[in-house]
């Protein structure tokens, strides 16, 4: 395989801001007294606002308040970023360094576009990237491909020349049905037979990506 284009996932990839969300999310669980397993935080790693809002009512019931709930844990995480920063996942600047040079680097993320670029600037990772796509831009965000896809067409590349590099289950299905070649890098989240079936690669860090890129 010979790409032209390496498409990074942000949340749980480039920046430890899952472990982050969990905390929020226990956090805002306990204050409006509702209470499921991981699985439903799982569903909605990976997914834009919109779908998340789904998500939840999908969960707690058609008449929960999910945007209050949403609200609440974008509101404790921003008080945790503004007073810890998000951290670097492991290895990433050492790969960036080495991938940069070799292949052009964009990113596909369900995150807002300022949310985005704010804490990329703040990680210092910004200018790795030449083109962002985010969660407002597209109406259903992953496992749907059309993050992909745009991602892509923001490149002026076919999708198999590019290569993803994800987390998530939903960003996983995302580029695969896109139909690009997928490295999985597992956060929270360990591969199951469906998902190695879907990835061209697992990786145990980033720092293993230059092995075959």
């Amino acid at each position: 395989m010979n790409p032209k284009a390496i498409i990074f996932d942000m949340d749980g990839v480039i920046l430890d801001s899952e472990t982050i969300s969990d905390k929020t999310w226990a956090i805002t669980q306990k204050e409006m007294g509702v209470q499921t397993d991981q699985d439903y935080l799982n569903m909605c790693r990976g997914t834009n606002h919109n779908d998340t809002l789904q998500i939840l009512r999908q969960v707690f019931g058609p008449d929960f308040d999910a945007q209050k709930f949403l609200d609440r844990s974008i509101e404790l995480f921003h008080q945790i970023e503004n007073t810890e920063g998000i951290p670097l996942m492991p290895y990433v600047r050492e790969t960036l360094e080495y991938l940069a040079p070799r292949y052009t680097l964009a990113l596909a993320s369900s995150t807002s576009g300022p949310a985005v670029k704010r804490q990329l600037t703040n990680a210092g990772v910004i200018d790795f990237f030449k083109t962002r796509t985010t969660g407002e831009q597209v109406v259903h965000s992953k496992p749907d491909p059309e993050i992909y896809l745009m991602a892509c067409r923001s490149l002026g590349l076919e999708p198999a020349e590019c290569v993803a590099v994800e987390d998530s289950p939903n960003g996983i299905r995302s580029a695969h049905a896109a139909g690009i070649p997928v490295i999985m890098v597992p956060d929270k989240i360990e591969p199951t037979p469906e998902l190695e079936s879907l990835c061209w690669k697992i990786c145990p860090s980033l720092k293993t990506l230059a092995e075959f890129l």
